[in-house]
């Protein structure tokens, strides 16, 4: 299928031909009729793209500070890589469209194949032929409303939510400032509603325009008109509302707001409009300046936009779908007309193209559609292969992989792409002798596109079992959110594939129980968890230095792991499990690669009101292990540091930047890495590349990755019970 693109480190926009993406529980297949072009928003990013790297990071300060935060972590180099490879990727534009349903998710029954749908959201309503869209981000199309009209229906949500945060009244005044898209729709929505309108826009076309559908009175805001009509219809009080649906760098908008707003009257910033209040004009007229957040409650919250949870009605009335619903009911009774504001509509094929005419200027327009090919006969839902179907299982066993020939190139596919993958993994694996990326797979089309264009894959897919069945396919990597590792593992390993997973192997027991099933019943045990620190340079020359120990060793390990941004993936402990859980592995496995044993027992202990753990580890010669993982520290101290005493001797590791030994007098200290850390990913890879190339044992043996996984669910069963869990139970 084809979607539209760009690339935010050059400014190149595209018609990209991506997979198809597959249809997930909980939402629908939608193959798009009608797309809308955010004429403000959307040529906003268009036009930042296109800047150069000084402009990118003026224009978002926000993000600067990201980086700075991360060079201080993860180092120049990593972060390096890390921003480059999100700025050189195609991202999607689009939020808001109308398309039929082609495919039905699990857990869907409001809406069935062939329904009309109009559908939001930048990462789900794409300029694209079909979309994967989650349940709360659509709604039916009420009967006779036009596919054209309806995919107006997210910029309606928006228009709308901005107007409830103003809570009009009936005979009330408002001024909009800024008759674009938006600011047209809300003036409409207004006059629904029974409240006067002014507008104030420089464009004469779009005063007339907002004039010709239902305000009262418009004019350019530099101009006495706009003065002279709010003090006639207020008798000199000034406006109840103002409504800030403007963008750009000037004050004027929130300078006008505060000279023609009454006392204690409301002021609504909808639009990224500059906002230096002048302070005593607000001041003195205790203005009330709100913010309306995208298309309603819910927007942001991926309980509501991902898995579908609704919020009772008693509780908030107006969520994103109702908003959506809402706004389809009115434009389908007529009491809204958004045809006036339809300037052009284009064939899907020439997207480019109109795009460069729309940031020229060449063409100017309140709003652009895109218009599909109508869909063929036959055409439908079968292009989009199930990702979810037990692939064939190979018996017969194979306890090691057969030698292969140094010349033959080890062909690996990818279940997943995303950031760690592109910015750890795949960069040392696509620059590799003897390695050839074979195939990447993600539920996203875009995503394995961009991977493909990046990396030298040569097939990109969203079918999971199109990999699995792949004779040619050596081994899989499975670097895919946490609570699906442990499926696609067994799946990978009962297709008789040699397997690289990311941390964690499991999140549960009956996910590792069932991971074991299918090394025993496939005779399979070609399998690599990503613990990569016990390969790190550093900590192996240390090892060395330290020499072999005589006696019981005590092990500190301070993991100062921080906080994550709200929103992130990593805090829904309800299905991608705890922090620890997910990554606690990596510390453990670090542990007893320094202790040279598996773990026999646990002991955890939680700090009151955050997710800082203590974890004590046992191991069988008196060994003990204690991993502080905080996330209320400084984000300026190194994020991990470990001390190893044993034998009047002592290992100290400081963040995989520099280690020293010290061993009675003497003092042995590495280089230090001032611009790089090395935490052994390129060295894990390259073990691992060598064990499926030449048959040989995987870098870590299976026992030791179960142990480690044990140890690291057993810490919630220690949390549960308030003492050690011997692993012999977690197991």
């Amino acid at each position: 299928m084809k979607q539209v693109v760009q690339n935010y480190k050059s400014g190149e926009l595209a018609l990209l031909d991506v997979p198809v993406p597959g249809c997930k529980p909980g939402g629908v297949l939608v193959r798009t009729a009608y797309s809308l072009i955010s004429t403000g928003t959307e040529l906003m990013k268009v036009s930042e793209a296109g800047m150069s790297m000084l402009g990118k990071a003026r224009s978002r300060p926000d993000q600067v500070a990201k980086v700075v935060q991360s060079v201080a972590t993860n180092g120049v180099p990593a972060t390096y890589r890390k921003v480059m490879g999100k700025l050189d990727s195609y991202t999607p534009l689009g939020y808001s469209l109308c398309g039929v349903v082609e495919q039905v998710g699990a857990g869907v029954d409001d809406v069935k194949v062939g329904d009309l749908v109009a559908c939001a959201g930048n990462e789900h309503a794409l300029h694209a032929e079909l979309n994967w869209v989650p349940k709360n981000l659509y709604a039916p199309v009420p009967d006779g409303l036009a596919p054209r009209d309806a995919a107006f229906g997210t910029v309606g949500s928006i228009a709308m939510q901005g107007v409830r945060q103003g809570e009009s009244r009936l005979g009330e005044v408002a001024l909009v400032i800024g008759l674009g898209l938006i600011g047209q729709l809300v003036a409409q929505l207004l006059t629904a509603s029974g409240v006067r309108v002014v507008g104030a826009d420089p464009d004469p076309a779009r005063c007339e325009l907002a004039e010709r559908l239902g305000a009262a009175a418009c004019g350019d805001p530099a101009s006495p008109a706009v003065e002279s009509a709010v003090a006639e219809l207020t008798d000199g009080h000034g406006v109840d509302q103002v409504y800030l649906a403007a963008g750009g760098g000037s004050t004027q908008p929130v300078e006008l707001a505060a000279r023609l707003c009454r006392d204690r009257g409301r002021v609504v910033d909808i639009g990224k409009c500059r906002l230096d209040l002048p302070w005593n004009a607000y001041y003195e007229k205790e203005l009330d300046v709100r913010f309306s957040r995208s298309y309603g409650p819910g927007r942001y919250d991926p309980e509501y936009e991902l898995e579908g949870r609704d919020y009772p009605i008693g509780y908030v009335r107006w969520t994103e779908r109702r908003n959506l619903a809402c706004f389809l009911d009115l434009v389908a009774r007529g009491r809204v007309d958004v045809g006036p504001l339809i300037s052009h509509t284009a064939a899907f094929d020439d997207a480019v193209e109109t795009y460069r005419r729309l940031e020229d200027g060449e063409l100017k327009a309140v709003a652009v559609l895109f218009r599909y090919p109508e869909q063929a006969d036959g055409a439908g839902a079968s292009a989009a292969a199930p990702t979810v179907a037990v692939p064939a299982v190979r018996r017969g066993g194979r306890a090691s992989a057969p030698v292969r020939s140094a010349r033959t190139p080890v062909r690996l596919a990818f279940v997943g792409a995303g950031n760690y993958a592109s910015s750890m993994l795949l960069p040392h694996l696509a620059r590799r002798d003897g390695v050839e990326l074979s195939t990447v797979v993600t539920t996203t089309a875009l995503s394995a596109a961009n991977a493909q264009r990046k990396f030298g894959f040569a097939g990109a897919t969203t079918d999971l079992d199109a990999v699995l069945g792949d004779d040619s396919v050596d081994a899989v990597f499975v670097v895919t959110r946490h609570s699906s590792h442990a499926d696609l593992t067994r799946k990978a390993l009962l297709a008789g594939k040699a397997v690289f997973v990311e941390k964690p192997l499991a999140l549960t027991g009956e996910e590792l129980t069932g991971v074991l099933a299918a090394v025993e019943e496939s005779g399979n045990d070609r399998l690599q968890v990503g613990f990569n620190r016990r390969f790190a340079p550093l900590l192996r020359q240390a090892e060395q230095r330290f020499g072999p120990r005589t006696g019981p060793a005590s092990l500190r390990y301070l993991v100062n792991a921080g906080r994550l941004d709200q929103g992130s993936w990593y805090l829904r402990q309800d299905t991608e499990g705890s922090r620890f859980a997910g990554e606690g592995g990596h510390f453990i496995d670090t542990a007893s690669r320094l202790l040279g044993a598996d773990p026999v027992s646990v002991y955890a202990v939680a700090a009151s009101g955050n997710e800082d753990l203590q974890v004590v580890l046992g191991y069988p010669d008196g060994s003990t292990a204690t991993i502080g993982y905080v996330t209320t520290g400084a984000a300026g101290f190194p994020k991990e540091t470990l001390d190893l005493v044993a034998d009047g001797k002592v290992l100290q590791l400081d963040d995989f930047v520099r280690t020293s030994v010290y061993d009675g007098r003497k003092r042995w200290v590495s280089s230090r890495l001032p611009k790089a850390r090395d935490k052994g990913q390129s060295a894990e890879l390259a073990a691992f590349v060598r064990a499926v190339r030449t048959g040989g044992p995987m870098p870590v043996p299976l026992e030791s990755l179960v142990a480690t996984t044990a140890a690291t669910l057993a810490v919630r069963a220690s949390l549960a019970c308030g003492a050690p869990v011997p692993l012999a139970e977690a197991r």
